[in-house]
């Protein structure tokens, strides 16, 4: 190859690179300029998160007090049930 192809091969890649470098900087920048938009905002989710896990607590207790000890699963929402289990454990 001559100096001359030698030199064109070089501008040629140096131009490709170019490009190549312009076009991922406008994607970065497309995508740093772009707000990404939820269905479910993130303090929805915590809510959500919240009442689900006192679902399961409620749900829990009731399976425990009601289906496997024996005893009413409405009862374990008591407020007579809670003191009197709080007696036997402190005293």
């Amino acid at each position: 190859m001559s100096t001359k192809q030698l030199k064109q091969a070089e501008t040629a890649k140096e131009q490709k690179t170019k490009g190549s470098k312009k076009e991922q900087e406008k994607r970065n920048e497309k995508r740093n300029n772009s707000l990404r938009v939820r269905v479910f905002p993130i303090w929805l989710r915590i809510i959500i998160v919240i009442i689900l896990a006192i679902f399961a607590l409620v749900a829990g207790l009731m399976i425990g007090f009601g289906i496997i000890g024996d005893g009413n699963p409405i009862d374990a929402l008591k407020v007579e049930t809670w003191r009197h289990i709080i007696d036997i454990v402190i005293k």
